[in-house]
C-alpha cells in the first residue's frame, strides 16, 4: 500500500495539441499498478485537450471547475461531481470554459 499527496507528484505539460493543460501521473507501473494508470489533469481557464481518439477507454471524474466535453458528435457541459465514460476509439476533447481551473481524475488501462 502507498499513501502520498498528489502535490508530491510533479505536474507535467500534457500531450501535444493541448493548451494550458498539465497532468500528474499519480498511480503507475512504477509503484506497482499493473492494469491501470490514474492521472490528475489541471486545465487552466481557456485550456483544452487535443481533439483525439485511441483504442482504450477513459473513466473520468470531475473534481473541480466547469467546462465542456466533446464526443460522439456532441458537446456536453461538465462540472464538479460529473462522471464521464469515453469508449475506445471515440473522438473526444475536454475544454475549460469557466474562470477557474478544472481538475479531473482520468483512469486508463495500460496498452496491451
Amino acid at each position: 500500500m502507498r499513501i502520498f499527496s498528489y502535490r508530491d507528484v510533479e505536474a507535467e505539460k500534457a500531450e501535444e495539441g493541448a493548451s494550458n493543460l498539465k497532468v500528474r501521473w499519480l498511480i503507475t507501473k512504477d509503484i506497482g499498478a499493473e492494469n491501470f494508470a490514474m492521472r490528475l489533469f489541471e486545465m487552466e481557464p481557456g485550456g483544452f485537450s487535443p481533439l483525439h481518439n485511441h483504442p482504450w477507454e477513459h473513466e473520468v471524474f470531475i473534481l473541480e471547475g466547469r467546462g465542456l466535453v466533446k464526443g460522439g458528435g456532441e458537446e456536453r457541459n461538465l462540472r464538479e461531481g460529473d462522471v464521464i465514460f469515453i469508449p475506445p476509439n471515440k473522438v473526444h476533447q475536454f475544454k475549460n470554459t469557466g474562470e477557474t481551473t478544472v481538475k479531473f481524475l482520468c483512469i486508463i488501462p495500460y496498452k496491451k
